[in-house]
């Protein structure tokens, strides 16, 4: 992960106003898919997005810093253990071969 980038997403300040939200969690997201359970950290967040209803709780910062890091932390790669069941999933393409191990 690029450490400048890190950096910008850790010390982004907590969004005042509903605009601010919006382009908060238009980065987070194009990056949902890398952050386990995105739609149950941003429930307390998408609320606020509604006409006149923008209202930053303890809920909405809890949320909003969960996702802060899990923007600026890397998934862990690492070997898998062969002594525990595991699950290959592979797609094919005529562009490409994609897999990913459960």
């Amino acid at each position: 992960m690029d450490a400048d980038k890190v950096a910008v997403v850790a010390s982004w300040p907590a969004p005042r106003f509903a605009h601010g939200l919006w382009g908060f969690l238009g980065l987070t997201v194009y990056y949902r898919k890398f952050i386990r359970d995105f739609s149950l950290i941003a429930v307390p967040l998408t609320p606020l997005l509604r006409k006149d209803a923008f209202a930053w709780d303890d809920e909405a910062d809890a949320a909003f810093q969960a996702l802060k890091g899990a923007l600026s932390t890397g998934p862990v790669l690492q070997m898998p253990n062969f002594d525990k069941q595991f699950v290959v999933d592979c797609d094919a393409s005529g562009a490409g071969f994609g897999a990913v191990l459960h």
